[in-house]
């Protein structure tokens, strides 16, 4: 029999929890063995549980008992998070994990440990909750050389611009119904700011490319300037927004990731992504295009994911499970986005659009104009040729007006 230890009794944790022991029949078959939760490390004592037994407060039990085999990390954060699990795989044992930002600043860090130790750090719960991701990447999509991904990668804030663009509410409106709705925290920033979407990238980016991709390293935008106007002329021009984070490798083999609002095309697969879903698309040379699709968070979806890597690190106990790692990083690896040709969205001053639309389309190298005529605040252009960003605000600098919104345009 496997013994499990759950670290944190959250939403993540106690759903692992309650996976494991629902579905035990069919986890036995899976595992090649029963699978048994030992402890749940936590603060509070849960008297009402039906795991109220399992509970103890410090890990030390935990690290020292030699039957605990597996160890499935969801407290959440960085620093205690980050201790214990470089102590448990230290102590031999293998660790599971949801928690993106610990695994996107260092996993690295985990993977060296556990290959030192022959155990297995596993983690394919931290990008997309319950849509299986990272497990693809490396097995059935092994046989291609991976280009680009990029994707919706945060539910809260697809959730909110949905909301802005179905039923034009203001993003502070749609930011409070997704507080109500318990789809945004109290603290809303790792969301909005696009962390989140950020710390999954990287994840993604590592495990394609092969090196470690640190937050630091990815240039990220998230969505609360994104205004109903700017709602309003992507409409006009057959678009809507979306937060993307995207990572590609260059030709130089250089990587670069960035998180940023992104305009895409209405008949887009991933226009028609809504509410809390998220989809992501990963491009290989041999594939072409695949689209994974799904609840990226929530409470039994991102359990069912750490319960199938304890599944897997409980059938891979005698030799470690290859392919779910990378190397370290550093910024040698990294391309500027800044140099990326896109084309671009711009929105600007009614004056500037209406009265020197042939300056802009010359200095530009040709744009498609966008306005709302209802609305004096909505006025914008496409740009036709694509530009890196740093050439499209040069050039834009030389006609002395403003840019109100800028965004690429994912073609």
């Amino acid at each position: 029999m496997a013994k499990v230890a759950i670290m944190g009794f959250g939403t993540v944790g106690s759903g692992v929890a309650e996976v494991l022991a629902g579905n035990a029949a069919s986890i036995e078959k899976k595992a090649g063995e029963p699978v048994e939760v030992k402890y749940i490390l936590d603060l509070r004592e849960f008297p009402d549980s039906p795991f109220a037994d399992k509970i103890v407060h410090d890990f030390s039990v935990i690290e020292n008992d030699p039957e605990v085999s597996v160890v499935a990390e969801c407290i959440g954060g960085a620093r205690i998070a980050r201790e214990y699990t470089a102590r448990a795989l230290k102590a031999g044992k293998s660790v599971v994990t949801s928690n993106k930002e610990v695994v996107a600043e260092c996993g690295d860090e985990f993977l060296e440990i556990a290959r030192e130790k022959n155990v297995n750090y596993l983690f394919e719960a931290s990008v997309g909750g319950g849509i299986p991701i990272l497990r693809p990447l490396t097995s059935c999509l092994a046989a291609n050389e991976i280009t680009e991904i990029f994707g919706i990668l945060n539910g809260t804030t697809n959730y909110i611009l949905t909301k802005m663009i179905k039923e034009g509410l203001s993003f502070d409106t749609a930011l409070r119904q997704a507080q109500e709705k318990g789809y945004a925290e109290a603290d809303p920033t790792a969301d909005i700011e696009g962390h989140d979407a950020c710390r999954k990238i990287c994840i993604l980016a590592s495990l394609a490319f092969g090196r470690h991709v640190y937050p630091r390293q990815v240039p990220t935008t998230g969505i609360t300037g994104v205004t109903s106007g700017d709602v309003a002329l992507a409409h006009a021009a057959g678009k809507r927004i979306k937060l993307l984070g995207r990572t590609l490798r260059l030709d130089d083999g250089k990587i670069i990731a960035y998180v940023a609002p992104h305009l895409i095309d209405d008949g887009e697969q991933l226009a028609g992504v809504e509410d809390v879903f998220n989809g992501i698309v990963v491009r290989g040379n041999a594939i072409g295009d695949v689209m994974f699709y799904g609840r990226g968070a929530g409470k039994l979806p991102t359990a069912s994911a750490v319960a199938g890597d304890i599944i897997d690190a409980v059938k891979h106990r005698q030799e470690r499970r290859t392919g779910m790692e990378w190397l370290p990083g550093g910024d040698e690896i990294m391309g500027d986005d800044q140099d990326l040709p896109m084309r671009w969205y711009v929105r600007v001053s009614g004056g500037f659009a209406e009265g020197r639309p042939d300056s802009a389309a010359n200095l530009l190298g040709g744009v498609t104009l966008i306005n709302v005529p209802e609305r004096e605040d909505c006025a914008g252009m496409i740009t036709k040729n694509a530009m890196s960003r740093r050439e499209l605000d040069r050039r834009l600098a030389e006609t002395g007006t403003e840019a109100l919104s800028i965004f690429p345009v994912l073609d």
